[in-house]
């Protein structure tokens, strides 16, 4: 490569160099299409990322109220046989939590068919899932030993406390 072109080169470079110099030591900041472009593209981003976090969320409640309610089951079933003396009648949330003491505080339970059957129910967020269990009549629609998307109320009409 001659001589000229290489002292070219090397102008053209520190010539670049210098207005890089001067733009970052002025105080003249960003152009309002590169301000605009730059919001354009967090909207975007924004618009992708939201939905997704809800949909993770809505899911997350979903299983957390179902998955409360198959942890308090064994406990009914426990309160059948221990403190409730073979029955169900004074079932509640208190006393589920007496037996198994990690139950959520949001579980809500109501004894069923005079005590000889029980729903246990939990809500989350917009979630509400029970089980009916024991020798409980599910009203009609609803079964008997399935976690379902229903309060007590509504599959066995009668609200649980």
């Amino acid at each position: 490569m001659p001589r000229a072109d290489v002292q070219n080169r090397a102008r053209e470079t520190t010539l670049a160099i210098e207005k890089i110099k001067q733009r970052l030591a002025g105080e003249g900041g960003f152009t309002l299409i590169e301000l605009l472009i730059v919001i354009m593209i967090l909207g975007i981003l924004t618009l992708i990322a939201v939905p997704s976090y809800l949909s993770y969320e809505s899911k997350a409640q979903q299983v957390a109220a179902q998955t409360n309610v198959s942890s308090a089951v064994p406990a009914a079933e426990n309160y059948y046989i221990g403190a409730g003396n073979n029955s169900y009648t004074n079932i509640a949330s208190s006393a589920l939590t007496a037996e198994a003491p990690g139950i959520a505080a949001s579980v809500k339970a109501v004894a069923l068919n005079g005590g000889q059957g029980y729903c246990v129910e939990d809500t989350d967020g917009l979630y509400t899932y029970d089980y009916i269990g024991g020798s409980a009549a599910p009203l009609s629609g609803w079964q008997l030993g399935t976690i379902q998307p229903a309060s007590c109320l509504t599959a066995a009409g009668a609200a649980a406390s």
